[in-house]
């Protein structure tokens, strides 16, 4: 069943978007390329991707999680080297603990705000300010 959208009244059904009994085409999203290295494959993240989307023969999900490379300190990437010759040697690159396929961070996402990421957006599209005098801690 379709379910209204509180902000501007259009209808939402299954991610197509429905105003006044139009339909409206959803927006693709924009794909970017990741340069390709001899010894790695190398990806782009997806805005908000914490684990790897990669297929291994059997088309099963890979699903390892994606932790800041050091590639620097790495005595293994130092004997091949292609890492800090391509990205330089202060990169933000993601490798997967599993598979070991390298990510690149997003063009569009914030980096460095948050070891979880930004969070999830509220469904409401309301922000809360917290209470003055209130301390977290």
């Amino acid at each position: 069943m379709p379910t209204p959208c509180c902000c501007d009244g259009r209808i939402v059904n299954h991610g197509v978007v429905y105003n006044g009994g139009f339909r409206e085409k959803p927006v693709p999203p924009v794909e970017y390329a990741a340069p390709q290295l001899a010894n790695h494959k190398v990806k782009v993240k997806k805005p908000g991707q914490r684990s790897c989307n990669e297929l291994d023969a059997k088309k099963k999900l890979c699903a390892g999680h994606l932790k800041r490379w050091f590639y620097m300190t790495d005595v293994k990437e130092q004997a091949c080297g292609d890492v800090a010759a391509m990205f330089g040697k202060d990169a933000e690159v993601y490798r997967c603990e599993h598979c070991k396929t390298l990510y690149l961070p997003h063009p569009e996402e914030t980096t460095g705000v948050n070891v979880a990421g930004n969070g999830s957006i509220s469904t409401f599209g309301l922000t809360i300010v917290p209470k003055e005098g209130k301390d977290k801690y």
